[in-house]
């Protein structure tokens, strides 16, 4: 049975938009006639041709938030765990859903799942909206029978991470936005008003200063040349973003931000979060340990971290515990080892994990404090800086001319 979205004329003749679900296409147009709906449209949601036809804006607005994703998982959770089948729970996250291409997709998978497909295999016909590990919890969940309660850990899992990149998000957008204004300024000042203000020295038969006569070339030069420095900034942004589309060369730049002081601990704990959290959700759901660590490696952004846990995967597989395996690296933290150590010989890994990302979220939040309140005075120094440098600029030619008055 696959979902099929509709245009139909009611009875008052006005236009009625929804969902139907129906074995076929002409299925579906009588069924809209029962319902005493006139059909003008009928499309398959998840036809392939209509799939190629679309553009990559309708291929981006098919997909779900992480809040549209962890909100469909938690009211899943629910659902589930009062007693209800996975059609109907699918069907009432369906009711509660108002954005339109949400509910396509949830319809989407709720039509393979009555054609007799598992949950998990209905959500591996979406790759781009439900990651992997998205898919190998709820296999676990469906296999251990308890696929209420792993939904649970999955929506907890999935908010968490959420949380932690609205924190990375917000703690940067501060230094970003003033870092913009503050060239918009400099380069309007430049641009447009200090030419006005020291076009009266130009004509003077006085020596102008060599601060003055620096921000009358650079003014100069930058009134003429701006549309061409746009264009080479844009130029040099589409070369960096082909260059490091290369692995050798995306690799060498994600090992130098590693090696960088303050940066480099905030992008190792950053993904040492991740990693842990979801072999976390993983290993709680009895997902095996080789599998799980496959699927943290994909969740690594930073190149040299992921080779190291496929490097500890290799180490696994000939026998070595998982400490040790993550110790060989020297890239995550000490105190990850230790945990993880501890938990094997306890048998409490998934609880052990847990703790680990908590610290490591800790230590992120920690890290962007330091960061940014290392940014806002550094930003605040060089503006000022450059605010006094144009005063001065336009301040030392008068102050000499009144002496010589005098």
């Amino acid at each position: 049975m696959a979902v099929y979205k509709f245009e139909a004329l009611d009875a008052a003749g006005s236009v009625s938009k929804g969902l139907v679900e129906a074995d076929s296409q002409r299925a579906a147009r009588s069924r809209l006639r029962d319902l005493k709906l006139l059909p003008l449209q009928v499309d398959a949601v998840d036809e392939p041709a209509a799939a190629r036809r679309s553009n990559w804006l309708e291929r981006r607005r098919k997909r779900l938030t992480g809040a549209q994703l962890s909100l469909i998982t938690r009211q899943l959770s629910t659902l589930l765990a009062a007693g209800l089948t996975v059609s109907q729970a699918l069907g009432a996250v369906i009711d509660q859903i108002e954005q339109e291409p949400s509910r396509e997709i949830v319809a989407s998978v709720r039509a393979e799942v009555l054609a007799g497909s598992s949950l998990s295999q209905a959500l591996g016909k979406h790759p781009g909206v439900f990651p992997e590990i998205y898919q190998a919890v709820v296999n676990a969940g469906e296999e251990s029978g308890e696929l209420a309660h792993i939904m649970d850990g999955l929506a907890n899992y999935i908010e968490s991470r959420q949380a932690l990149q609205q924190k990375v998000v917000l703690a940067l957008v501060y230094p970003a936005v003033v870092t913009l204004v503050a060239l918009l300024v400099v380069s309007g000042l430049l641009i447009y008003v200090v030419p006005q203000m020291v076009a009266v020295f130009e004509h003077s038969r006085q020596t102008l200063p060599l601060l003055t006569r620096l921000l009358i070339a650079l003014s100069g030069f930058l009134k003429a040349a701006w549309p061409y420095l746009l264009v080479l900034l844009g130029a040099a942004a589409w070369l960096a973003k082909i260059a490091l589309a290369r692995d050798a060369i995306r690799l060498r730049w994600h090992r130098q931000i590693l090696g960088l002081p303050v940066l480099g601990k905030l992008v190792r704990s950053l993904n040492t979060a991740r990693i842990a959290s979801t072999l976390a959700i993983l290993v709680g759901s009895g997902v095996p340990i080789i599998r799980a660590m496959q699927a943290a490696a994909r969740v690594t952004a930073n190149l040299p971290m992921r080779q190291a846990i496929d490097n500890a995967i290799s180490m696994i597989r000939d026998g070595s515990g998982l400490s040790r395996a993550l110790a060989a690296s020297n890239l995550f933290p000490p105190i990850l080892i230790h945990l993880i150590a501890s938990a094997e010989s306890t048998g409490k890994l998934d609880a052990m994990l847990d703790k680990a990302a908590v610290q490591q979220e800790r230590e992120v939040e920690n890290r962007l404090s330091l960061l940014t309140g290392l940014m806002e005075p550094a930003l605040i120094l060089v503006m000022g800086g450059i605010v006094l440098a144009i005063v001065l600029a336009v301040l030392m030619p008068i102050i000499e001319m009144n002496q010589l008055i005098k």
